[in-house]
């Protein structure tokens, strides 16, 4: 039985190359204290899980065999996201990630797929180098920020690129900030913004795509939460009240909420079993898929031995999240 694992981290060797000769790799600089390596950057400092994220193509394909993972959908480092630069230098950035993760799958087909980072700061911009990553260097859309500089994905601007997304057959996998996200500025402590902080970014998401009309406005489109969508399954129901009862809360859509819920996918990254059981019983098995955040997440076991390992789930939902919805999903 194959394992595709949609949700696995990258930093390019391009920075490690650029930051080892101690300048900066657009505007990213790197330290280590204590043999803990950290890139700090305009949206603040985050951890590296070293020496993982140095890995070469080889080693990181001996790890993944130690997981029993097939194949990794790299996308890159949540902490490195672009939107800041200006657009040609975000273009930059983009395109050498893009191809370094390019050359991955074409030396490695069997082992990995590829998701692009994109200069939202420009959805013109971004739209073309969309084109190019899913439509000539072999990649299969594009991992993105739950915001794009305080910018929510419901506003107007952004349609040209859910369209043009949608015409690809992109996928689309949001990802936020573990450590620059809305918990960080009401309450920073205890590790409160890696592991909550995110999941209220994946549920918030998830709300504004679905009030905001544009799972609606572009129903083929392919779009991937990760984290299970954070809370936002769990609040299905008071999310379907407010449709009913408020009448801001239809401008954009015409049937419930729960409904378009059950149109995006989810990683199995909750942490327990019964909570990924009750997120299968909301969306439908067909709609939840491997996900590992390597190598951010220490797994002991495995990602897929804990699936594996779940009494809750059948066979046939094993393999569906194992593999069978994202060889549908990401046509590989």
């Amino acid at each position: 039985m194959r394992t595709i694992d949609i949700h696995a981290h990258f930093i390019p060797q391009s920075m490690w190359k650029t930051v080892e000769t101690g300048s900066d790799w657009f505007d990213i600089t790197y330290q280590e204290e204590n043999g803990v390596g950290f890139t700090l950057g305009p949206k603040g400092k985050d951890q590296v899980p070293l020496p993982k994220l140095r890995f070469t193509a080889d080693q990181r394909i001996n790890d993944m065999n130690d997981q029993g993972v097939d194949i990794q959908v790299v996308s890159l480092a949540a902490p490195l996201y672009n939107y800041h630069l200006t657009p040609q230098l975000g273009l930059e950035l983009a395109q050498e990630v893009n191809n370094e993760i390019s050359e991955m799958v074409r030396l490695y087909p069997d082992r990995f797929a590829g998701l692009a980072t994109l200069p939202m700061q420009d959805v013109d911009v971004a739209i073309d180098e969309l084109d190019r990553a899913v439509n000539h260097i072999g990649l299969k859309g594009a991992e993105l920020d739950c915001i794009v500089n305080n910018n929510n994905w419901d506003e107007e601007r952004f349609y040209p690129f859910f369209e043009a997304a949608e015409k690809m057959g992109a996928v689309l996998f949001y990802h936020p900030q573990p450590n620059n996200n809305m918990a960080t500025v009401r309450n920073g402590s205890y590790s409160i913004p890696n592991s909550f902080g995110v999941l209220l970014e994946d549920s918030l998401v998830a709300a504004t795509l679905i009030f905001g009309g544009i799972l609606e406005r572009y129903p083929d489109l392919k779009i991937c939460i990760a984290h299970g969508g954070g809370p936002a399954c769990f609040g299905a129901g008071r999310w379907d009240r407010g449709w009913q009862v408020r009448s801001e809360a239809r401008i954009n859509i015409s049937n419930p909420p729960s409904t378009y819920l059950k149109k995006m996918y989810y990683d199995c990254i909750t942490m327990s079993e019964t909570a990924l059981r009750f997120l299968i019983d909301t969306v439908g098995i067909d709609r939840v898929v491997l996900g590992s955040d390597w190598p951010y997440v220490a797994w002991d076991p495995s990602p897929v031995s804990w699936i594996n390992n779940l009494n809750s789930l059948s066979q046939g939902e094993k393999e569906k999240i194992l593999w069978r919805n994202l060889e549908s999903l990401l046509n590989i």
